[in-house]
């Protein structure tokens, strides 16, 4: 019983990295926590190898291992390796049976959890926390990380509950359309969600019939590489979003109407066709959707072949394969999966950036997990607290909403039809998509002869919902009322628990591709050409694809860029969720990167600290600011010869990136000062 890796030859830090997206699998999906815990396990690694290494710093834990043979005999290279594999296991070990003891699954968790122990030949009972044996190391970095991170405004000692926030809306009932506008105050604001009888999570784990926010708190959560500008709550602002009824109007009903056209090509009998190959597909300009294409696969200098399907079944496909990744380890498990496959393809030459010595297994995937998951949890905290700052709603209170005023195109002459449902902020009429229901179009024969009842309401021609049987049924493309629409989503979950703005999706994908991007040295993935299967009758929410389908990506930002997009597909986010989640994950990943390569080659001690010096006089006082790095140590120290230094702080470990000094009583007797920083407290 476990979550083990296909291969013996591949690395313990991968070993354990299967353990943990085991444990994400069977959990409640959480993005948010499972980004932490993926870093923070990450860390844990990176630690424990770097406590081995007389160059690399660790993140949390900084300790000089003693490297010793029992049998007196002269220590290499194998005996280092053992050592580290050692210490990474135990640190790992502990940290994922600290976090994942009373998740959902939690006896399968820590039951594959204690078998990879076991299977790699180490004693789990072995927690002593002194000498200089590889178990210590690894349960002293444990213990340090599970120490540092207990109080980084996360909530895990509450079970990750925030009761600080309250939605703007009333839950919107699912079962009872009609009663829309009386749970809906504000639909620029995100609205939970009332299920009739049964409510699922999108691994299948029953949950709460009303909606409570996921991560509500993570604006307080300590990130990685980010920073705040100024006293701002938000690391990265991409401005309001277009509000119905204020700044906004026309393009917020124009995203609505463009989400319930990606709706309408989900029916496989229309024999829509498209090139999904990336020669045609993909290649996108940043941030935008323009892609036309590569013109060559670089790697091997030959054109990409076509790639021709059913437009109905790509869209179903790549909105369930992109949903909570392929097999439910939500988005940051997800990119954790790929970065494996390609850690897998023999093709990828193991030098960072594509330069240099050729590293181990273990070496790569250390720092791969370490500079991969610190960009997710960064991504999670960049777009959460942009969540919560913006609140904004999803497509389905959207279009609910607006279907239910009626519609702002026509307001059309006293009587008619058109000033009947005119309302400013009803959707946008367009034909064959958002019509009104008049009595000729629901006449026997017509287009809504199956409305009849509802003339002068809204109709969009969208997907129908989720048939009785998904197995063997569509649920197919129709007529409906506006009121009752639905996302391409199962209808025991229908959209996400928390706010759309931005895309968690896209800021997640983009943050892990520029990752992947500048460890491997090449934005294309080995080979030039990354597939994935998807056979015929293989999907969840109804039946398809129609016929066995290949995904092709020449590049992660393709991959990346599909993911944002998909989610359109699935009725889950509009774009102006999508297009700056992408640019938002761009600045996360690379900065997380960047911050990465600094504890992997030390770099990061040897940067100034430059110190910002304030005096006020009357009274007479003196404050001293400095940006720190968090988790190494600071303290200031003041001289009047540059000889004889005094300490004016003890050694403070940073837990957020403004340090702060004040001396109320300045004399000539410190005259001069300067920040000295350390990875520990002992120098």
């Amino acid at each position: 019983m476990g979550f083990f890796s296909e291969s013996s030859a591949q690395s313990v830090a991968r070993k354990w990295n299967e353990q943990n997206l085991g444990a994400i699998r069977l959990d409640i999906p959480h993005p948010p926590v499972h980004a932490r815990n993926l870093f923070h396990v990450s860390v844990a690694m990176w630690d424990a190898w770097a406590a081995y290494d007389d160059v690399a710093v660790g993140y949390v834990h900084n300790e000089n291992a003693i490297i010793f043979d029992a049998d007196n005999k002269s220590i290499d290279e194998e005996d280092l390796h053992k050592f580290r594999e050692e210490a990474i296991s135990y640190a790992a070990f502990r940290v994922l049976k600290s976090r994942y003891q009373n998740s959902v699954g939690n006896e399968i968790t820590l039951k594959s959890l204690s078998n990879q122990m076991e299977l790699l030949g180490y004693d789990e009972s072995e927690d002593s926390l002194d000498g200089p044996h590889p178990s210590a190391v690894g349960n002293r970095v444990a213990n340090s990380i599970l120490s540092f991170f207990w109080d980084d405004g996360s909530r895990e000692s509450d079970g990750y509950k925030d009761d600080t926030y309250s939605p703007e809306n009333d839950a919107l009932p699912l079962d009872e359309p009609r009663f829309t506008l009386l749970t809906t105050f504000n639909p620029n604001h995100w609205q939970p969600l009332a299920f009739g009888d049964f409510a699922l999570t999108q691994n299948g784990l029953e949950t709460d019939l009303i909606q409570k926010y996921q991560g509500s708190q993570w604006h307080l959560v300590r990130p990685f590489s980010l920073k705040r500008k100024g006293l701002g709550l938000l690391y990265d602002d991409p401005g309001a979003p277009p509000m119905l009824g204020a700044i906004g109007d026309e393009k917020f009903k124009d995203n609505i109407n463009q989400v319930l056209k990606y709706s309408s090509w989900l029916d496989p009998s229309d024999n829509k066709l498209m090139n999904i190959s990336p020669g045609n597909y993909g290649n996108n300009s940043f941030g935008r959707v323009d892609g036309t294409g590569h013109q060559i696969n670089p790697i091997i200098g030959e054109p990409y072949p076509d790639n021709i399907v059913l437009r109905a079944d790509y869209g179903r496909v790549v909105a369930e394969y992109w949903a909570d990744g392929p097999d439910s380890e939500t988005p940051p498990g997800h990119w954790n999966v790929l970065a494996n496959k390609v850690s897998d393809d023999s093709r990828l030459v193991k030098k960072v950036e594509g330069s240099g010595p050729e590293l181990s297994e273990l070496e790569w995937d250390v720092k791969c997990y370490f500079a991969l998951n610190a960009a997710q949890h960064d991504a999670a905290t960049a777009a959460w607290t942009c969540k919560r700052i913006y609140d904004y709603g999803r497509p389905i209170t959207m279009c609910r909403y607006m279907g239910s005023k009626g519609q702002s195109s026509e307001k059309g002459i006293p009587g008619s039809f058109e000033e009947i449902s005119y309302d400013p902020e009803g959707l946008k009429l367009e034909d064959g998509l958002v019509e009104i229901i008049t009595p000729e179009s629901s006449s026997p024969g017509e287009r809504h002869e199956h409305l009849a009842s509802d003339v002068g309401s809204i109709a969009v021609y969208t997907w129908q919902g989720e048939p009785v049987e998904p197995e063997s049924e569509v649920g197919g493309v129709g007529w409906i009322l506006a009121m009752d629409w639905l996302p391409y989503q199962q209808d025991t979950f229908v959209t996400p628990a928390f706010a759309s703005y931005v895309s968690g999706h896209s800021c997640f994908s983009r943050a892990g591709a520029e990752v992947l991007t500048k460890i491997t040295g090449s934005p294309y993935f080995p080979g030039g050409l990354f597939q994935h299967e998807a056979p015929k009758g293989s999907l969840e929410f109804e039946y398809g694809p129609s016929k066995d389908l290949t995904l092709e990506w020449a590049t992660y930002y393709d991959a990346s860029d599909e993911a944002g997009l998909s989610r359109l597909w699935g009725g889950i986010h509009v774009t102006v969720d999508d297009l700056p989640g992408r640019v938002m994950g761009s600045k996360a990943g690379i900065a997380a990167y960047q911050l990465a390569k600094k504890y992997w080659d030390g770099s990061i001690l040897k940067e100034p600290v430059p110190i910002l010096v304030d005096v006020k006089k009357n009274p007479l006082a003196l404050s001293i600011s400095w940006e720190r790095s968090i988790g190494l140590f600071y303290k200031v120290q003041s001289t009047i010869d540059f000889i004889t230094w005094r300490d004016e702080t003890e050694w403070v470990r940073a837990k957020d990136i403004r340090g702060r000094f004040e001396d109320n009583q300045p004399s000539v007797e410190r005259s001069f000062y300067r920040v000295m920083r350390s990875m520990n407290s002992n120098r």
